[in-house]
């Protein structure tokens, strides 16, 4: 509770900024997001350590972004994944102003597809148990809520290498040619984590 507290008072000038900002903004349409909206991680595009897509149509505005070395505002549509199961969808201005218009969905991912456990921003968690709004809100405005190295939020309680494994064992994909150290890695974290 202390940490969603703390996120919320981080995130009040934000709101503020964030109420011009729509304000400013012409209005778009409601994106409508549904567990088909998600997809296996690795069909969408890398971008460094984390995946982006669009499901607006907007995948080439969404690279602009995620790309550009001073950052930028992602546009409607964008999504952005760096595990199977968490993802951020950026809505329609004026949606969230506090989220910067982001909305974070915990995910169950299987062959089958995705589920939805949770979506929202002050009570989704992730697998950690950490708060998804409240590391994101660290990221410095000029990186619209994206957490990176030198972006200004805390760090992965995890490697590199594991961040790479659970993306390559999203049970959404084919994974028959996964090797053998990424789907242990991953077994590893899945049973000493809770969900």
């Amino acid at each position: 509770m202390h940490s969603t507290l703390r996120a919320l008072l981080l995130a009040l000038p934000l709101s503020f900024s964030g109420l011009a900002l729509a304000q400013d903004a012409p209005a778009s349409a409601p994106i409508e997001i549904t567990e088909k909206s998600f997809k296996c991680i690795r069909e969408m595009t890398k971008v460094r350590g984390f995946f982006v897509d669009n499901i607006a149509g907007n995948l080439e505005g969404t690279l602009k972004v995620a790309n550009s070395p001073t950052g930028g505002v992602y546009p409607p549509g964008s999504v952005v994944q760096l595990f199977p199961n968490e993802v951020m969808v950026k809505r329609e201005a004026g949606f969230s102003p506090v989220t910067r218009d982001w909305e974070f969905f915990e995910l169950d991912v299987s062959k089958d597809g995705s589920t939805i456990r949770k979506r929202g921003f002050a009570d989704v968690k992730n697998r950690f148990g950490g708060n998804c709004f409240a590391c994101h809100v660290q990221a410095k405005p000029e990186w619209d809520m994206i957490c990176e190295k030198g972006h200004g939020c805390e760090k992965l309680p995890i490697s590199g290498f594991a961040v790479t494994s659970l993306q390559n064992a999203d049970a959404r994909c084919d994974n028959k040619e996964m090797p053998l150290r990424h789907r242990f890695t991953d077994w590893m974290i899945r049973v000493f984590t809770p969900l």
